[in-house]
């Protein structure tokens, strides 16, 4: 139960969780469903890229269905003809435009749908994450169509998970929670907010998994134990969830029974594709450690994070000065979750922080 506003020409923004009815909206707006209760107001012509193969014939090739959609939206054969091209141009489909739909990957039903969405001279376009599917270089070019549209005054409706984007594109956010509003305003305020929620339930719900166990992933002599491994964000508080650019410091607790001189300390960072992208640990980092005995921390402190958007896994080490021993290898038993708030690179794993200057 949950109702809103959209003025013409402001951009929105859906987030929330999986299930909490942000494709649901989409689909009410556009007509494909009907709501139970209640009541859409629509003032416009609606482009929309929903689910992927939504409005194509499969039987009918690239070209058919492009003449298809533009039918239904009540444009006149010449009106499309006048687009055609462009819209072509734009899909980089090629040859495969002539070949029937039923046979093109998820990537190109992408590339025809949102060429046909954001060509056919929509008032009201509503985008629903299937921007996702799509490769890097094209999910960009979307991005800069839907700021074209924006600035051409077409209201806009955008479901993603791609926060940053969100704070980017949209005049306004809305934050869904089963089926409720729990937070509507500025995109940079709200986003926020739907982060910080997110860290404390994952915090909450990891608990016992970031303390060390028996788990596979983990080995060594024992000499030395990782009792727990702490991400702690720029509030104090530990956390998963992080900002491109924020403050980070990983906290390594251990116990050591005995004493142990001249332990080294390390981590090692994976993207989720299992590309090893760092591993600093004590010694190279300057630390001596003469030796440890009891309870303590070391903390690994990272004044700004650098790290694009994405999931990341960590692993934690305890090895001996001449790395013959291990005495505790946790193998990415942790998990870093980055979005790019303001950041605006998309392409890769990592951002250099450098400046452009022009010399001439």
């Amino acid at each position: 139960d949950l109702s809103f506003e959209i003025p013409a020409g402001q951009t929105l923004g859906l987030i929330g969780p999986n299930g909490v009815g942000k494709s649901t909206i989409l689909k009410l707006i556009s007509r494909i469903i009907t709501p139970t209760s209640g009541n859409v107001h629509i003032n416009g012509r609606i482009g929309s890229l929903l689910e992927l193969g939504a409005g194509f014939h499969p039987d009918l090739t690239g070209r058919e269905n492009i003449y298809l959609n533009g039918s239904i939206l009540g444009l006149s054969r010449g009106a499309i003809d006048a687009q055609l091209e462009e819209i072509i141009a734009f899909s980089e489909l090629g040859d495969f435009i002539d070949v029937p739909v039923k046979h093109y990957s998820s990537g190109m039903y992408v590339r025809l749908g949102f060429a046909v969405a954001v060509h056919m001279e929509p008032e009201i376009l509503l985008v629903d994450e299937a921007l996702a599917v799509g490769d890097a270089a094209f999910q960009s070019k979307c991005l800069d169509r839907i700021a074209d549209l924006r600035r051409e005054g077409v209201t806009i409706i955008l479901v993603s998970h791609d926060l940053g984007s969100i704070q980017s594109l949209c005049d306004k956010a809305i934050w869904l929670e089963q089926g409720q509003i729990r937070a509507q305003g500025d995109p940079v305020d709200v986003v926020m907010a739907y982060v910080s929620h997110v860290a404390e339930k994952e915090t909450a719900k990891s608990a016992n998994r970031f303390r060390a166990t028996n788990e596979a992933g983990r080995w060594g002599t024992g000499r030395i134990r990782i009792t727990q491994v702490e991400l702690i964000g720029p509030n104090g508080q530990p956390g998963e969830v992080f900002e491109t650019g924020q403050p980070l410091e990983i906290r390594l607790h251990y116990h050591a029974p005995e004493a142990v001189a001249g332990p080294i300390f390390g981590l090692a960072v994976h993207h989720q594709n299992r590309a090893h992208l760092c591993g600093p640990n004590t010694q190279v980092g300057g630390l001596t450690i003469p030796q440890v005995q009891g309870e303590g921390v070391i903390s690994y402190r990272v004044p700004h994070l650098n790290l694009l958007e994405g999931a990341y896994q960590i692993s934690a080490s305890a090895v001996n000065k001449t790395n013959t021993e291990v005495y505790d290898y946790h193998d990415r038993l942790y998990v870093l979750r980055v979005y790019r708030g303001t950041c605006q690179e998309l392409y890769g794993m990592i951002t250099l922080n450098g400046t452009w200057h022009l010399e001439t």
